[in-house]
């Protein structure tokens, strides 16, 4: 997958020769008026032209009637227009030679409505067609500060210092937000872009773009919807492979959070646990709220992402000790005991006999002089059991705090010379920035500032994630191979439905059997003799099952009979399913009956592959039987799976405590688990488009071994 002609699209969009404003208007609050402004105050240096057929001039400006009349060829289109009117703009502009437009009208079916719709169809198709590099519709405009392009419809005054993050998101107003976030703690955007519906350039292709970008560090994106999943992936794979750390902020993590987005974008926005699997093997990083995006910022772009786990941290007081503490708890980090020579080093600082823990609770022995605090930090940092120091400062707001400011700079100076572990400064509390103390964190750049302990442990934590969600996606692992007829059968199958359609319990078992998913011993009958015949060879006591594809819920109509020991049970068992079948109905539609061995002991299990309408199928795993609606303990992960990866997977669920044996209960083969779902990733692998979902619950867990006890497989039409 390339992205060259992309790249090059977003060039020409935010490096612009010229800028045309198709629709001017001098009307007070009206969209290119603001533009016009904003062209003018941040002192855009190539040539702006206005076209309005029925104005000659606004506010002393020229007006011209088309791109005929214009002195030379446009480059740059603002579009400010009735909805209806932008196809024909954007043609006539392309055709007279313009690379790119920004179009800020809205009614392209971000409201759901047919003819929105249709006229959203119309204009991807006069975009694609005339390779325009497009930025919206239903867009608020840029800030592009390399070129002093901003055609942002923001009033306010925005400053034009330009950092190390680039901002992109579907949301104008939610990046103004994270850009006036960002610039309160003394981070600045050097681009801000404002997607829009996406008609042209997507998200992945100004990923693809600051990838490239040598100033920048960190790409803060805004999704509702990911419209082209690969591209998404490959693009954010290329933000990392270059240095750059991508944060996402994702709308969809409720069900009402997910009807928002179908609201507001036109789009189905898919579940977060899907967008988080799938993301993660690409490196990205999801921020649960706009601050935490800022901390993360904060945190990657002047330390980066620790290595592992494990703090160490020096205190000023045992009450931010103990903060610190239940953080670490709540996030998965740990606070790991010092090495002997660390302690040995440390005593010879505060005093032989001195209580010295991780966290250290210095106080007066650490500010004692800059000496002891430099000696504090160096032994924290060479302690091998530590990834990560922290320390307790806040910047100063005003002038005054010579020792605060005094050991700021100390700390810049050493993790300056290089070759250090991360290193932040964390305060007690959240806080605002004066233009002191932003200052001051401008002198700064080699080390974060993080705000409160827990939201600063959380940042850490979700990006110590990223490095081992990375390391587990590049592992691979063989899992067993079906026969290409049985992959092909059914993707024959699939080609001719028009709808979603259930495999029978026969079949879906049939399937994942031939991945290596372990089944109990059972076999189909088509008549009571037969099923007589199967139990014999099983051995009593069995399970007997109907077999109907058009029922999912066999339970609910009492068509499963359970530990039936003996010829008479079974023959009974058979009569009562099918009277059951009957009165509900099924009775035409009965395909026979499973006869399987009665397993029981164990810990019931689910997995599955769910297909997200946004991010594709993902594997599931956890807890299952009657708990997997009543506590939902899954996790997720994206295939193509590996041991590692199912590993982790597991490790992520509170099931996975009942597998290594629970208050006086025998631990259990979770390694037969892990295969099942490196199994479930390769089914998912093969059938791609074609698979709907897979649900196996229960899995029974055993001391050796596990057995799928039920199974569903749908099958999809292909994707057109």
């Amino acid at each position: 997958m390339t992205f060259e002609a992309s790249r090059a699209k977003v060039g020409a969009l935010v490096a612009p020769r010229n800028v045309v404003i198709v629709g001017a208007s001098d009307r007070p609050g009206n969209w290119a008026l603001r533009a016009w402004r904003n062209l003018q105050r941040y002192q855009f240096p190539g040539k702006i032209f206005l076209i309005n057929p029925k104005r000659d001039e606004i506010l002393g400006a020229k007006c011209y009637p088309d791109f005929a009349a214009l002195p030379e060829p446009p480059d740059h289109i603002l579009v400010v227009t009735p909805a209806s009117a932008v196809p024909d703009v954007l043609e006539q502009g392309a055709a007279a030679g313009a690379r790119s437009a920004t179009v800020f009208s809205s009614g392209f079916g971000e409201a759901y409505d047919e003819a929105g719709a249709a006229l959203g169809v119309r204009l991807r198709e006069v975009i694609a067609r005339t390779g325009l590099g497009v930025s919206g519709p239903n867009c608020m405009g840029n800030i592009c500060k390399p070129a002093g392009f901003v055609t942002l419809t923001e009033d306010r005054p925005l400053n034009m210092s330009m950092g190390e993050v680039a901002l992109v998101g579907q949301s104008g107003g939610v990046m103004i937000f994270v850009n006036q976030a960002l610039e309160e703690r003394g981070m600045f955007a050097r681009y801000l872009i404002t997607s829009g519906n996406e008609a042209g350039l997507q998200v992945a292709d100004y990923i693809a773009y600051f990838a490239t970008e040598s100033e920048l560090k960190v790409i803060i994106v805004y999704v509702e919807a990911v419209a082209d999943l690969e591209r998404f992936v490959e693009a954010c794979r290329l933000a990392r492979a270059a240095g750059k750390s991508v944060i996402a902020i994702k709308l969809g993590q409720s069900e009402e959070g997910r009807k928002a987005a179908l609201a507001h974008t036109g789009s189905l926005a898919g579940t977060v646990a899907a967008f988080d699997a799938v993301a993660a093997d690409a490196g990205v990083i999801r921020a649960d709220t706009l601050d935490d995006a800022v901390e993360l910022a904060e945190l990657l772009a002047h330390t980066g992402a620790p290595t592992g786990r494990r703090l160490g941290a020096v205190t000023l007081s045992g009450a931010y000790r103990g903060l610190l503490l239940d953080a670490a708890e709540r996030h998965g980090l740990t606070f790991p005991a010092l090495a002997p020579q660390t302690v040995e080093r440390l005593e010879k600082v505060m005093g032989v006999g001195s209580l010295i823990s991780n966290p250290i609770d210095g106080g007066f022995s650490v500010l004692s002089s800059p000496q002891a605090y430099k000696a504090c930090i160096e032994a924290m940092q060479d302690d091998p059991n530590i990834d990560m120091v922290l320390l307790q400062e806040a910047i100063p707001r005003e002038p005054g705090s010579n020792r605060a400011e005094s050991y700021i700079k100390l700390v810049e100076d050493y993790v300056a010379e290089g070759g250090h572990k991360p290193l932040s400064f964390v305060t007690l509390a959240s806080h605002g920035q004066t233009n002191h103390s932003r200052t001051i964190r401008h002198g700064a750049p080699h080390v974060s500032f993080l705000q409160e302990a827990n939201k600063a442990l959380r940042a850490i934590a979700v990006a110590a994630r990223r490095g081992e969600a990375e390391a587990l996606a590049s592992g691979h692992d063989e899992a067993r191979a079906p026969t290409p007829t049985l992959v092909e059968e059914l993707r024959a199958q699939a080609a001719h439905l028009l709808a979603p359609m259930a495999l029978d319990e026969a079949r879906s078992k049939t399937l994942l059997a031939a991945y290596g998913v372990p089944l109990p011993r059972e076999g189909l009958a088509q008549n009571v003799e037969e099923a007589v015949s199967l139990a014999a060879r099983i051995g009593y006591p069995v399970v007997l099952k109907a077999v109907c594809s058009t029922l999912t819920h066999k339970s609910d109509v009492g068509a499963v009979q359970l530990n039936l020991r003996d010829e008479p049970s079974l023959r009974a068992a058979w009569a009562r399913i099918e009277a059951n079948l009957a009165a509900h109905g099924f009775e035409d539609s009965l395909e026979g009956m499973l006869v399987a061995q009665m397993v029981t002991g164990g810990l019931e299990l689910v997995m599955g592959v769910h297909r997200d309408p946004e991010m594709g199928p993902v594997v599931m795993g956890g807890a299952g039987g009657v708990l997997l609606e009543l506590v939902r303990d899954v996790a997720f992960a994206a295939p193509p799976m590996n041991l590692a990866k199912a590993r982790d997977l597991i490790a992520r669920t509170k099931a996975s405590q009942l597998m290594k044996g629970y208050r006086g209960s025998g631990a259990l083969d979770a390694e037969a688990y892990a295969q099942a779902l490196v199994a479930l990733g390769r089914m998912a692998e093969d059938l791609g488009d074609v698979l709907e979902s897979v649900d196996v619950n229960p899995f029974l867990l055993l001391d050796k071994g596990g057995v799928a006890l039920d199974a569903l497989v749908v099958l999809r039409p292909p994707r057109k």
